[in-house]
């Protein structure tokens, strides 16, 4: 288990202290006063009382997960993300016959920051390491958040994130588990592979777009924006990881390196018609009241990981680092072959 972060502020810290002592009524908490979408007391608090629901954290007791007190404080943070999420994406239904069609059309309307390109073409060492680190938030705890639906769906839904789920999960072997395969990326750029490692370096912005996925995952009402969520990030991610392998490649780095986004380039492409169609298109055929809220999760999406992309290339740009903190010294730049 990864240990508790350090603090970023008021609500961070008063839950650090109180979740290293016996399970128990918290007490008044403090307000955490940055931005829903980034900021770095308000995203870190949240991402902390997610992971109780995950892999949980050193030194904290599991009786935590359930404590009402905790659950109160993560609703409060909860509204207002979901609040600031509506505000900025809802509105009108993108053009299209049906849900495969708009999402189509959300893809086709997300602006283009050019970060894959970058990536492919031109990113240091030090940046694509960085960029690994950020993505390692999510990566190795890969399409757990998207699990949280299958409960609470059924018929050709249920079946369809069942078998995208069977390959993120390896097909039934361990050693294809695309967690797995990431935490082998990492070590190749002579990285920590292990869960967590990196909570002190990740932005707000970076730990938003994890949070967000546990936003909808964990409640049934928004069934509808996690699956769409599911759907955009299947849509998008052929692409990008071709031009990441390529990136890694242009820097000297061979298979133990690419093969996660090697893999992501063939299973995506078959997973973006299933996500689309047999996933979304099928719940908002048996569930219509899901249609406008798969377009929801599927726009947050594209909004998040806009701010955290565009944030990068800026930082990068200007010459400094896009961690709140550099890579610790004594972990090695790997030798490319």
């Amino acid at each position: 288990m990864p240990r508790l972060p350090e603090p970023r502020g008021p609500l961070s810290a008063f839950l650090a202290e109180r979740l290293r002592g016996e399970p128990g009524p918290l007490g008044p908490a403090p307000r955490a006063e940055d931005d829903a979408l980034a900021g770095e007391d308000f995203h870190l608090s949240l991402y902390v009382l997610y992971e109780l629901h995950y892999r949980g954290f050193d030194q904290v007791d599991d009786d935590w997960e359930w404590e009402p007190s905790a659950l109160a404080v993560r609703a409060a943070l909860e509204r207002r993300l979901e609040r600031r999420l509506r505000e900025e994406v809802d509105g009108p239904p993108p053009p299209g016959r049906d849900v495969a069609e708009r999402l189509a059309a959300v893809l086709e309307e997300a602006p283009d920051t050019g970060f894959g390109r970058h990536l492919q073409r031109e990113a240091t060492l030090a940046q694509f390491r960085e960029f690994v680190v950020h993505r390692s938030a999510y990566q190795l705890k890969e399409n757990d958040p998207h699990s949280w639906a299958l409960p609470r769906l059924d018929g050709r839904p249920k079946v369809a994130l069942a078998e995208i789920q069977s390959d993120e999960f390896g097909g039934g072997r361990p050693e294809r588990l695309h967690p797995k395969l990431f935490g082998d990326t990492m070590a190749a750029l002579g990285l920590d592979r292990r869960y967590g490692a990196y909570l002190d370096h990740i932005p707000g912005r970076t730990l938003a777009t994890v949070n967000v996925m546990s936003l909808f995952g964990l409640h049934r009402r928004l069934r509808g924006a996690i699956v769409g969520h599911l759907a955009m990030l299947e849509m998008d991610s052929s692409l990008p990881n071709r031009r990441y392998g390529d990136g890694l490649r242009r820097l000297g780095f061979g298979e133990e390196a690419t093969d996660f986004y090697d893999e992501h380039v063939e299973a995506d492409a078959v997973h973006e018609a299933i996500a689309a169609h047999d996933l979304a298109g099928s719940l908002a055929a048996d569930d219509p009241a899901t249609a406008g809220d798969i377009i929801f999760g599927a726009r947050a999406l594209v909004l998040v990981d806009g701010l955290l992309t565009g944030g990068l290339l800026e930082d990068w740009r200007a010459g400094r680092t896009s961690l709140l903190r550099p890579l610790p010294e004594d972990v090695a730049a790997p030798v490319a072959r």
